[in-house]
């Protein structure tokens, strides 16, 4: 059984230590943005937070995490209101959106280690594969969302979901806190 907090709450995983942290996330706790894409860590779609830092779900084991605190695309805001989510929808950053949260985790780790990165920051943070071409917007985004964080800019571009927090926890119970 592996112990860690994902999203904020407490989970236990009666699975083997091997288990990637993604097939966990998606198959037993039903949190699907996070998306599998190569498998071997090249793409990033995987991409989560583990204890703040951008990490590749699918090569990180659960045993590897145990103790941490997991961050999936799906925690970082519940209402599309992080300025990375805000900034790649104004900039136009988002096409097809399959690789978007592992970029947006990436994004929101480096901001929050590196509140205002360089372009070569950026660049060595974000090495997904997108094939929609979103790459040439990404810097501009990203920059975008380093100045909304730090005050200077205020972003309003991608609207709420429409659905409450109450809501969202019927329709996916693994965002139900557990209760004592």
């Amino acid at each position: 059984m592996t112990a860690l907090s994902v999203n904020g709450q407490p989970v236990r995983y009666h699975l083997a230590a091997e288990t990637p942290l993604l097939f966990a996330l998606r198959d037993v706790s039903n949190l699907t943005g996070t998306k599998y894409g190569c498998g071997t860590g090249e793409c990033g779609a995987c991409t989560v937070q583990v204890d703040g830092k951008a990490a590749r779900a699918c090569r990180v084991s659960i045993g590897e995490v145990e103790g941490t605190f997991v961050t999936t695309i799906e925690g970082l805001s519940r209402d599309r209101d992080h300025p990375v989510q805000q900034a790649l929808a104004a900039e136009g950053a988002v096409q097809c959106g399959f690789c978007t949260p592992g970029i947006v985790m990436a994004a929101a780790a480096l901001i929050g280690a590196v509140p205002d990165p360089s372009d070569e920051q950026i660049d060595a943070a974000i090495t997904h594969l997108c094939r929609c071409g979103v790459q040439p917007r990404l810097r501009r985004a990203i920059r975008r969302a380093a100045r909304a964080a730090g005050g200077e800019d205020a972003i309003l571009a991608a609207p709420p979901p429409g659905i409450d927090a109450a809501d969202a926890a019927r329709a996916v119970p693994a965002l139900t806190p557990i209760r004592k």
